[in-house]
Formats: structure tokens, sequence, C-alpha cells
């Protein structure tokens, strides 16, 4: 892992594509600002664990769930 020291208002480049700014600091929180190409995902590492998480439970559907869920989509 890389440990960068930034004060406010300086920034991180990745690659030619991606910029991280130091947008505030307040108290123990640092707001970042994302600088990045429209196809990017970015997320919280939180919500990026609960994606995966939810696509490892959808990898598993069976045959049943799928026949499932298409009679309920035709219903509505």
């Amino acid at each position: 892992m890389l440990v960068l020291t930034r004060k406010l208002g300086e920034s991180i480049a990745i690659d030619d594509h991606i910029k991280i700014v130091v947008v505030q600091i307040k108290g123990k929180q640092v707001r970042l600002g994302i600088k990045a190409p429209k196809e990017t995902k970015i997320h919280r590492e939180e919500v990026y664990q609960a994606i995966q998480e939810q696509n490892q439970l959808a990898s598993q559907a069976g045959l049943g769930d799928i026949q499932n869920l298409t009679k309920e989509l035709h219903k509505k």
C-alpha cells in the first residue's frame, strides 16, 4: 500500500485519468473529491462489499429461482 500525506486542496493523480483532491478536513474526517471518467465505477468500501455479496448470491440462483422471477415479472 502506498501511503501519501496531502494537505487541503492538494491532490493525487492515478494514471492519466483519475485525480483525487482533498476538499475538506474536519476533525477526524477528510472529504475527498474524485475526478474520473464517467465509466469508472467508484464506491465506498462498504457499498462495494455489499455489491460483491449480492453478485455472489445472484450467481448461485437456481433455475427455479429464475423461473419464479420470470413469472413475477410477467404478472406486472
